[in-house]
């Protein structure tokens, strides 16, 4: 894999300023799968009931979904002390027990991060840092990537009340996992088209997939949709969308999702981005933005309008480097092509397995109260759901083979949510000082014993 010379989002923002760009290549052959690579059942253009024609609206009850994804954090950093579902185990005093070697022996304790802030560059989440941390299905080698100790913290009430309080009214899954176990890119390749088409790194790829993208789908057959940015929009990671005339008037900033929210214009489906450098909590930003960012979209859905016919997903796109203690299960390849990676150096690996857990969501008027979803989903999950509502064929395999979320609604029975429920109010990042002085001692004192 090559190094990068400069930031990924500061060449998009040149390519997007400039209305072009330069193709460059991916993809390639990759390295052999260690176990078990799960079975594909149905395949890439198959659509969910066959008996119907593609276009037919299976899920009447609902008419609009939003989708909000933040960035870099497994499941068991933002939600792991929640207390709903699969999270960190504790002893009898109440206190996590996970840990992981570090390569000199010692041992890391989980600890609650000392400010909402992060370390700079860590933890990682690359490729081969992520290969080192599944450490063939144990989960220790966290510490012994290039993340460090700072893998073993955690986050808690106080630092995302907002996402802690939407957790606990809301349906969660504890079995929702990044697609792949690499980096932002790679993962928001597969949410919007199913394959990253070699991609494992924070590249573009070098063309559009045989089936196109699921902007393409959906305005193939005339279903509305918006990319809201609020710095940058995920769509143009294909950078050959840009400048079509097909997608262009789709890429919407984000005061256009409020506006819209609130008039009843919400298109059928919606992807919202964050501030990439504020609010989408990648580090070294305060968590606390995005907590913030998160309140504000789900809020203009809960009180606008059309409320009664929505459903609202929020997730990350991988695990940042974080720690997470469920082993990343086998999956279904999306297609034919191998990682781009070279073995050595690289860690070596095959897309027949899914990245770590990520936090997971659903709002919904229809969505089942204290209910948490064991089934496992991916980000091509979403893919399904969209294909699933319209009758639309599958993209790749994966997508074709994924579950559609649909375990966290009751679209039978009366909405359970139809009067939007209290939520608390989000942080106050103005609170914080950690901006100014640091995100603190990582680890804290008491975190790391003796082997």
């Amino acid at each position: 894999m090559q190094s990068r010379a400069v930031s990924r989002r500061q060449v998009l923002g040149a390519m997007m300023a400039a209305g072009a760009a330069a193709v460059t290549g991916c993809g390639g052959p990759g390295g052999s799968a260690r176990s078990t690579v799960a079975t594909a059942v149905r395949r890439a253009g198959s659509r969910p009931d066959p008996r119907h024609p593609v276009g037919t609206d299976l899920l009447p009850q609902i008419d609009h979904i939003v989708l909000v994804v933040l960035e870099n954090h497994s499941f068991d950093n933002v939600l792991g002390m929640l207390g709903r579902g699969d999270g960190l185990q504790r002893d009898a005093a109440g206190r996590p027990t996970a840990t992981n070697p570090g390569a000199d022996g010692k041992i890391v304790h989980a600890f609650a991060m000392p400010t909402p802030c992060q370390l700079r560059g860590r933890p990682s989440q690359t490729w081969n840092d992520s290969h080192i941390q599944y450490d063939h299905g144990t989960n220790q080698g966290f510490v012994r990537s290039a993340s460090g100790p700072v893998a073993m913290g955690y986050l808690t009430a106080a630092d995302l009340p907002f996402t802690w309080g939407l957790a606990r009214t809301f349906p969660i899954g504890d079995r929702y996992f990044s697609s792949v176990m690499a980096q932002t890119y790679p993962n928001r390749c597969y949410l919007t088209a199913g394959t990253s088409l070699g991609l494992v790194s924070d590249a573009f790829p070098a063309e559009l997939p045989p089936n196109g993208t699921i902007f393409e789908l959906l305005g193939r057959h005339g279903i509305s949709w918006r990319n809201y940015y609020s710095s940058l929009p995920s769509a143009f990671i294909w950078k050959s969308l840009i400048g079509r005339p097909d997608i262009d008037p789709n890429i919407r900033p984000i005061t256009d999702l409020y506006a819209d929210a609130a008039a009843g214009r919400l298109p059928a489906f919606s992807l919202v981005d964050p501030n990439f450098g504020t609010s989408s909590e990648e580090d070294p930003q305060d968590v606390q933005y995005g907590d913030v960012f998160l309140s504000q979209v789900v809020r203009s859905v809960l009180h606008g309008p059309r409320w009664p016919r929505t459903l609202l997903i929020w997730t990350y796109d991988e695990h940042g480097g974080y720690f997470d203690h469920v082993p990343p299960p086998a999956a279904v390849r999306p297609d034919r092509i191998g990682p781009d990676i070279a073995v050595p150096p690289d860690q070596p690996g095959t897309f027949g397995r899914y990245g770590f857990r990520v936090p997971f969501g659903i709002v919904s008027p229809y969505a089942r109260p204290d209910y948490v979803s064991h089934v496992v989903h991916d980000h091509t999950s979403v893919l399904k759901l969209l294909e699933t509502k319209w009758n639309l064929p599958a993209l790749t395999d994966r997508d074709a083979n994924a579950d559609d979320l649909l375990d966290s609604l009751d679209l039978v029975g009366a909405p359970s949510f139809l009067v939007p429920p209290p939520l608390p109010v989000p942080a106050n990042p103005a609170s914080s000082s950690c901006e100014t002085t640091g995100p603190g001692t990582i680890p804290p004192p008491g975190a790391v014993t003796a082997a």
